[in-house]
């Protein structure tokens, strides 16, 4: 059985819907078992969280990109995982990331790029969402992969949206993302 942790923090809930979709795909996956860990409004993991990330064999970051970055509470989050690292607990576990913005861009490639950095100086191996983009004139906004993230899965929410409120395609990209990280997480370690 493969094991998946979605560690994230959402400011609002929007990032929170995403990672329950990232969960909902990743759980539908035969084989597969993932798990949420939400990180609290102060930056910490519940009760047991460390416990699960040291036992997940795939690791999915999820966070809000604020002014060009995760939130604080997510990398305060990333500087506590100093711990893990000394000993390379997650040295050759999968990982991958999921942000969410108001601005279509928003710079939400930094925060990506974000948790790519942490998860190389974890010796992790990425998995990037494999997904094409929805980039033709046909296209509409609710397309699968219509923010056109490949590095991982992004999400456009406007600022005055309630989380109700999100893009359909969105959280279906962020659900077959879940999937896909699951499906190569079964592959290697099922």
């Amino acid at each position: 059985m493969a094991k998946l942790a979605i560690v994230y923090h959402s400011g609002y809930g929007h990032t929170k819907r995403m990672a329950d979709s990232v969960l909902a795909g990743a759980a539908g996956v035969p084989g597969a078992e993932a798990r949420a860990i939400a990180i609290d409004p102060e930056g910490n993991l519940p009760d047991g969280g460390w416990e699960a990330l040291a036992a997940a064999n795939a690791i999915i970051f999820g966070a809000p990109t604020y002014m060009g970055g995760a939130s604080w509470q997510f990398k305060k989050f990333a500087d506590a995982s100093s711990r893990p690292w000394f000993g390379q607990a997650w040295k050759d576990k999968l990982a991958a990331g999921f942000t969410n913005s108001a601005s279509v861009n928003g710079d939400k490639f930094s925060t990506i790029q974000y948790f790519v950095t942490l998860a190389m100086q974890h010796g992790m191996l990425w998995v990037g969402t494999g997904m094409m983009p929805a980039n033709r004139k046909e296209s509409q906004r609710n397309d699968v992969n219509w923010v056109a993230g490949f590095t991982g899965a992004l999400a456009q929410t406007p600022a005055d949206a309630a989380v109700e409120e999100m893009p359909p395609g969105d959280l279906e990209t962020a659900r077959l993302f879940g999937a896909r990280v699951a499906e190569t997480a079964k592959r290697l370690f099922g």
